[in-house]
């Protein structure tokens, strides 16, 4: 996976995220919403063709980005606890 800030400014960041698809790009955006972001969106324009972008819109989103992505983090490990827990009890 590559990121490339697109476009970066006090309240606003789009990124390119090359390699990766619709399943990180919504939990991101997803995340981003909880975490207090006033605008989270995604776009995939060619799926062949371009790379998607992000874009999340708030006082401070790289920080918002950040956190959404820990949130992400969080919640896969989570996951993980809870598969491996319920997979012993069968």
């Amino acid at each position: 996976m590559d990121i490339e800030v697109v476009e970066k400014k006090k309240d606003k960041l789009k990124i390119a995220v090359k390699g990766e698809t619709h399943s990180l790009l919504n939990l991101i955006r997803e995340n981003a919403w909880r975490v207090g972001a006033k605008s989270a969106s995604y776009v995939i324009e060619h799926p062949y063709l371009s790379d998607p972008k992000i874009i999340i819109k708030s006082e401070k989103p790289k920080r918002i980005l950040s956190n959404s992505a820990q949130l992400v983090i969080n919640q896969a490990t989570d996951f993980g606890k809870e598969f491996g827990a319920q997979s012993k009890k069968r």
